[in-house]
């Protein structure tokens, strides 16, 4: 066993890949060699898919790290990081594995680099269970933001499951320290719209969606937009944007095969009234996508939603790298605030 080598256990929690990528960021970032065990155990398909090894081999590569393990279907890696670099990469799945889920595990590491990176990624970009590119650039880039972390990113194609190829790039600023980051209201909100994406199906089936939102919400027409993209592949996501004067917040569901447009559209406005007429000022989703970087900045607080298995999983893997990095406190029915401390008062 490497000295100093921190061992996680892949199956705890939730079990799923998010345990692989946080602590990938948190090893890049801390400069701690780990041992990853176990890896996605309890899945259909054990071990790393074509995302998950895109993951490992890109912050190998951001890190010039030592890793053994990384192959298909692995169940166990060690990845012994060394310097951040930055500079220019580029990183294909080769599948429609979700691209920003690859952007999200070295972003963190890349920020902290001495010079400005530039990153092309080929793969998904709206995929099931992963944070399309819309919700990067409108919900999550901007809290960003807000900590002076800066990354500028462009689509270049839409890339839809099971087709990918979707492209885009990431510009991504250094940042030495980001500045400490407080949610904890929304302020008034500004506007309400909805936006379906679609691609080689039928126009009527975004139209339906979109009627479907206006039944349900009574939004009048000026607030839908239909947008047809283009893409490899078929495919469709129907978006809904809450923008207040603090925070944008996105409520999506993919479209898949055999789930009609009405469906589609009630799953994402069901998403967009639980948050409407809760206390919660940061959704579900976006509350575990900034766990990492508030925990390697300044810290922080946020309102949110009762946690999830798969955000209560990502709070135990970020405490196992700084114990105590991470709290949080019951206020009310469905309703709970996250306490992130700074990370130099951690370490």
């Amino acid at each position: 066993m490497i000295k100093n080598q921190l061992i996680i256990d892949g199956s705890q929690g939730e079990g799923g890949g998010q345990i692989l990528r946080t602590s990938l960021s948190l090893a890049t970032c801390l400069g701690q060699n780990i041992k990853i065990q176990n890896i996605r155990v309890g899945r259909k398909k054990s071990g790393l898919l074509r995302q998950h090894l895109t993951c490992v081999n890109a912050s190998q590569a951001i890190c010039n790290a030592i890793v053994t393990g990384a192959k298909l279907g692995s169940t166990e890696i060690e990845f012994t990081p060394k310097t951040i670099q930055g500079g220019h990469y580029r990183f294909a799945i080769g599948t429609a594995g979700s691209t920003n889920l690859v952007f999200q595990t070295i972003l963190p590491a890349l920020l902290k680099a001495e010079v400005a990176s530039e990153v092309y990624f080929e793969g998904g970009t709206h995929n099931m269970n992963a944070p399309s590119f819309e919700f990067l650039m409108h919900g999550f880039l901007p809290i960003l933001k807000k900590m002076n972390l800066l990354v500028d990113c462009e689509l270049l194609r839409y890339g839809f499951y099971p087709k990918g190829g979707g492209q885009w790039i990431a510009k991504i600023q250094p940042c030495s320290q980001g500045h400490r980051l407080k949610l904890l209201q929304r302020g008034d909100l500004l506007s309400e719209k909805a936006m379906a994406l679609i691609a080689h199906i039928p126009l009527d089936v975004s139209e339906r969606e979109l009627k479907k939102v206006a039944q349900k919400l009574n939004w009048s027409k000026t607030q839908l937009i239909e947008k047809p993209v283009q893409s490899l592949g078929s495919g469709n996501l129907l978006s809904l944007q809450l923008q207040f004067e603090e925070i944008t917040t996105l409520f999506e569901t993919v479209g898949q095969r055999g789930i009609s447009a009405e469906k589609v559209a009630n799953q994402a406005v069901k998403k967009l009234i639980r948050y409407r007429y809760s206390n919660a000022v940061v959704d579900e989703y976006l509350a575990d996508q900034l766990l990492l970087p508030m925990a390697l900045n300044q810290g922080g607080s946020f309102i949110t939603h009762a946690l999830s298995q798969h955000t209560k999983t990502n709070i135990d893997v970020i405490n196992q790298f700084i114990q105590g990095a991470i709290s949080s406190q019951f206020i009310a029915t469905d309703t709970v605030k996250i306490k992130i401390n700074p990370l130099n008062a951690m370490l």
